[in-house]
């Protein structure tokens, strides 16, 4: 083991950046961080209530919250905290899990 990785464990942890670039570029990263996990969570929490309409078989509910639950997907995406490609998918299986409960 090099001295580095033993003083890290000797010491409490890796050290902090002591440059003040470094520095900065922590400080962004906690509020990007933090940015996108709220993001996160209100889709996530939007998508989830959507899934609950399904569940207890309420179609029609379910297809008026249908354009608002894109809407947060879409800002989500937007904001770059999931890709394109995952939003298109999020919103496509949305969809097809309304289309399954209104053919049954």
């Amino acid at each position: 083991m090099s001295n580095r990785i033993q003083s890290a464990f000797l010491f409490g942890g890796p050290r902090v950046a002591n440059h003040k670039s470094a520095l900065k570029r922590v400080r962004q990263t906690e509020k990007r961080r933090l940015r996108n996990r709220t993001t996160m969570s209100q889709m996530r929490t939007a998508m989830k209530k959507y899934r609950q309409l399904l569940a207890q078989s309420q179609a029609d509910e379910a297809e008026k919250a249908l354009p608002g639950i894109y809407a947060v997907i879409d800002r989500t995406w937007r904001k770059g905290v999931i890709h394109a490609n995952t939003a298109a998918r999020y919103k496509s299986r949305l969809a097809r899990a309304l289309k399954n409960l209104q053919v049954r």
